[in-house]
């Protein structure tokens, strides 16, 4: 997944003016408790933080 989808995905799910917001907020444990920010700009892969975000959030089934 690229990151442009990934961000997509993110607007698409919490919309536009929320997801940057809980990107920097919301501490994942699946993501070895960083933010989904702080993982991606720590090389973590977008497809991974996806998965991620799908597990603790209820993401439509289109999305996933």
């Amino acid at each position: 997944m690229r990151l442009t989808e990934f961000w997509q995905r993110m607007n698409r799910h919490f919309g536009e003016r929320y997801a940057e917001s809980w990107a920097h907020d919301y501490v994942i444990a699946q993501l070895g408790g960083r933010t989904v920010t702080q993982a991606l700009a720590e090389g973590e892969s977008a497809k991974v933080v996806w998965r991620a975000v799908c597990e603790v959030t209820d993401v439509d089934p289109r999305l996933r």
